[in-house]
């Protein structure tokens, strides 16, 4: 049998066969699915100003988004971006539940969007599905379900290569693929290990990965309220649910027809006649389904819709609540200060400090030196030539360590002395600029004390 089986009386798994309706919001979550895939596969092509849309390189410790590159120097900034995103998922999961999960997740798009799809195309809906899982394995069984895993296992494979192009890059990924095997044995063993992790979560886990290893819908559980849209069952206008009767009175019944269709389109297997779950992602199939068997039986639509609980049992208007407008302020703050911090970002940075416990010293020709340290982060995809140089002109500047040229994502540090002659210091502490510079352009500016003998 293809999978885990059934009986949850004896605790294991029960495999789920939802049936597949292409209503409306089914129709929109399949073009938002296209846009994902067609930007998933061609993002490690796309570039920015010659740098990929996107790469998260950890072992090199380079990262580009939207064609900006950033260094461990910048890991505030991802630190700062990460509150902003934790906050968001907060703010949207209290406005609208988990609809994140049914229709912009990565694990939700590429299960219920691609690899169920060409399950449906090749073993049938989900009844056929079923009824080939319980049958012998014959001739049929034995093409269909080899079909079916042979083109899971070679989309898999397409979905690590591009998966590991995020990672590495994708000139890096080329040279994998087309150099001997040898010279890239982490790397090719790499995309196979993505490959059977993917297919094993697509062909077996499913949407465990959903309902029990994702920390979101437990979370979700904390976030939620009375004023949260969410997918849910107007249980006011459908109960008491009951068959339809052409022979008797149905005035006494809810709009609920109580035909099970919410229940076996459900990719998690619950029925959201019994609430708010925690399994339940929002991919509104019910919706769809719902919406049909209403507009056969000629009722209104929406019997399942995005509902909060208050809009149900109170008849409210969906409102933007006091917690939602606290969330947004904080989101408001939060991004302005990334934005500034992003923007003001140079792509070179100085650092000078004084030596610690170095007393000035006084020098041939009526100078008077202090021996400094200082570090030069590049934080652009090229190397650099650098200069330090101090703003007065009558200051000179004698390395004893010079900085040379910064590798592209390095640092260099470099020591030297500055010489001010005794003339131009009039007090046992003196302010000094540094400047760094790029091919004789200034780029930075960086202030220091100086320390020497006091005129007064």
């Amino acid at each position: 049998m293809d999978g885990l089986l059934v009986a949850k009386e004896t605790n294991k798994r029960k495999w789920i066969y939802p049936l597949i309706r292409k209503g409306k919001l089914y129709k929109w979550r399949s073009w938002i699915s296209y846009g994902y895939l067609l930007l998933f596969f061609a993002g490690p092509l796309i570039r920015i100003n010659g740098q990929p849309l996107l790469l998260l390189n950890f072992m090199e410790r380079r990262f580009v988004i939207l064609g900006q590159v950033f260094w461990p120097q910048d890991i505030f900034l991802f630190v700062l971006a990460s509150l902003v995103f934790v906050v968001c998922v907060v703010l949207f999961t209290i406005a609208f539940g988990r609809v994140f999960c049914g229709w912009i997740c990565p694990q939700t798009i590429f299960m219920e969007m691609f690899f169920r799809k060409i399950e449906n195309w090749i073993e049938g809906d989900g009844s056929k599905q079923k009824k080939l899982d319980a049958g012998p394995w014959n001739r049929e069984k034995i093409l269909k379900k080899g079909s079916k895993h042979f083109l899971f296992i070679i989309f898999s494979f397409l979905i690590a290569n591009t998966f590991l192009a995020y990672l590495v890059g994708s000139d890096v990924l080329f040279k994998i693929i087309t150099e001997p095997v040898e010279l890239h044995l982490v790397g090719f063993l790499s995309i196979w290990v993505f490959t059977i992790v993917f297919y094993l979560v697509y062909s077996q886990v499913r949407e465990l990965v959903c309902t029990v290893v994702c920390p979101y819908g437990r979370l979700q559980g904390v976030l939620l309220d009375r004023d949260t849209l969410v997918v849910a069952y107007d249980e006011v206008r459908g109960e008491p649910r009951g068959k339809l009767s052409k022979t008797s009175d149905n005035s006494a019944k809810g709009d609920c027809v109580d035909c099970g269709l919410c229940v076996s389109v459900c990719p998690t297997g619950i029925d959201i006649r019994h609430g708010t779950q925690m399994e339940c992602i929002n991919c509104t199939a019910c919706i769809d389904v719902c919406n049909e068997v209403m507009d056969k039986i000629h009722k209104p639509l929406n019997l399942v819709g995005f509902y909060s609980e208050n809009m149900i049992h109170k008849q409210q208007k969906p409102s933007f609540t006091g917690r939602m407008m606290g969330y947004s302020g904080i989101i408001a703050v939060l991004m302005t200060v990334l934005c500034y911090f992003i923007f003001s970002r140079a792509d070179m940075d100085l650092a000078v400090m004084r030596s610690a416990g170095m007393l000035y010293q006084e020098q041939k020709g009526g100078l008077v030196s202090n021996i400094y340290n200082a570090e030069v982060i590049n934080k652009s995809n090229q190397s650099r030539d650098i200069v330090i140089q101090p703003d007065d002109p009558a200051i000179k500047i004698k390395y004893i360590q010079a900085p040379g040229k910064v590798a592209a994502g390095a640092s260099v540090k470099t020591v030297f002395f500055l010489l001010i002659p005794a003339s131009h210091i009039s007090s046992a502490k003196t302010d000094v600029k540094i400047n760094l510079l790029l091919n004789n352009k200034v780029i930075q500016t960086v202030s220091t004390a100086f320390v020497g003998p006091s005129n007064d």
